[in-house]
């Protein structure tokens, strides 16, 4: 039986700055940077977190597997520093959506360096 989600695969045109856009914008921390032959792979999450994101060059994997789908997944972060972690973003210049009511609660949309967008929900711990 499958327990949690383990990784989340994320493909980038540049690893580099993908890389950066998650270290230094949203303070995740990078848990393995290795390349086996052509492909690099970039692991990091936030500190502590059970699930990870993997960079990957979606080049390289494009010709690798020509039938992957590549496009970015949808993902929904939760914070329990909503307002910090919106004004936080806006100070970094990241591109950062109106904050929206849903019936889940409050949410906003951040767009990564490769303008991908992914989505934040206010969660207490």
């Amino acid at each position: 039986m499958i327990n949690k989600i383990g990784q989340i695969m994320l493909y980038v045109n540049n690893q580099e700055e993908s890389k950066k856009f998650w270290t230094e914008k949203l303070g995740f921390e990078v848990i393995l940077d290795e390349t086996n032959g052509p492909m690099r792979f970039i692991e990091l999450a936030p500190k502590g977190a059970a699930t990870s994101i993997v960079l990957h060059n979606k080049d390289l994997v494009a010709q690798m597997n020509p039938e992957m789908n590549l496009g970015t997944p949808s993902l929904m972060f939760f914070s329990d520093n909503f307002d910090q972690l919106n004004r936080e973003l806006k100070d970094k210049n990241v591109t950062v959506g109106d904050i929206v009511e849903i019936p889940g609660g409050r949410v906003f949309n951040f767009a990564d360096s490769e303008n991908n967008y992914f989505a934040v929900m206010e969660k207490g711990q």
